[in-house]
């Protein structure tokens, strides 16, 4: 997927034109109905099914104090958006200017643009545009004019709560992974790429990967049993994330570090997708190197054993 950059290029896609708009961070079940309607009635119709997103997100740029951590990256995201059968999106740079823009302004932009516009699809409670001014009664007004139908999809509901990205990370920061999974309609994972470490974790015999997150929510620090998907291969792992208080000149920031079972390859400036399996044990802080050493042979004992990973497979 090659993602659009401007709205105008909505005009080289084949009409007519279905557009689902919103932030989507976390493409959670919410985000899904959304995106899977304009998909629907695109393939009813023989159109095209485009989802509008922007980066970065908008709280981000207008009240950076408030900005919640991402669930998903932009590219992260548009990977969980292809995943759902939509082969274009659209992703609009969020910037001061852009949200100065009025919203009927940014309506009429579309519809110009999509040859012909025929739907757009947001949550039945979205607001957008200079000041929040734009929702669905004004999508309702303008349709008319511009030739395409407004659909407000309603909220998704679970266990009596609504579905949203806020109680998403509530969930992740809790470390309550089966109901952030619940809520995503997904496993919880977070994607990153592969940097140069200190490579300190080669040191104590167990080398390992530092992953630069593209996720900025994380669970509780400690030890766990993972999975790490490189391409299409699911690679056994014990991960640990936490800022290795053992370890002279320990960091404040939270590290995830990655420890392929059974691998010896350089991976540096590879993308890997993280799935956490099991909560082995908090972070903690260890007498001395040895005893951090013997430690982690138990925890990646422990981890093959809840992977089925025997040692040497």
């Amino acid at each position: 997927m090659t993602p659009l950059r401007s709205i105008p290029d909505l005009a080289h896609l084949p009409g007519p034109i279905f557009l689902a708009i919103g932030v989507f961070d976390g493409v959670h079940l919410g985000h899904q109905a959304v995106l899977r309607r304009a998909l629907d009635d695109a393939r009813l119709a023989g159109g095209t099914a485009v989802a509008v997103t922007f980066d970065p997100h908008p709280i981000r740029v207008l009240r950076p104090d408030q900005a919640p951590r991402l669930l998903t990256s932009t590219l992260h995201k548009l990977q969980r958006i292809r995943s759902l059968g939509l082969d274009h999106v659209l992703v609009i740079p969020f910037d001061r200017d852009f949200a100065a823009t009025e919203p009927a302004d940014f309506i009429r932009a579309l519809a110009d643009a999509g040859r012909p516009l025929r739907e757009i699809c947001v949550g039945f409670e979205w607001s957008f545009g200079k000041g929040r001014a734009g929702n669905l009664d004004l999508l309702r007004k303008l349709g008319p004019a511009h030739g395409f139908a407004e659909v407000g999809v309603p909220a998704v509901a679970l266990d009596g709560e609504i579905v949203s990205s806020t109680l998403i990370r509530r969930a992740v920061e809790a470390g309550d992974l089966p109901r952030a999974a619940s809520l995503l309609g997904r496993e919880f994972t977070i994607l990153g790429t592969v940097v140069e470490g200190e490579r300190i974790g080669r040191t104590l015999g167990f080398p390992t990967a530092n992953l630069s997150a593209h996720n900025e929510q994380f669970p509780p620090n400690g030890v766990y049993a993972a999975e790490a998907r490189r391409g299409s291969k699911n690679l056994p792992a014990a991960v640990n994330i936490g800022v290795r208080p053992t370890i002279k000149n320990a960091t404040s920031e939270r590290l995830l570090e990655v420890h392929l079972l059974d691998f010896d390859e350089s991976i540096y400036g590879e993308d890997l997708e993280i799935t956490f399996r099991q909560f082995l044990r908090p972070e903690q802080k260890f007498a001395s190197r040895e005893a951090l050493r013997a430690q982690i042979a138990r925890d990646i004992a422990r981890a093959r054993a809840v992977l089925g990973a025997p040692s040497g497979r």
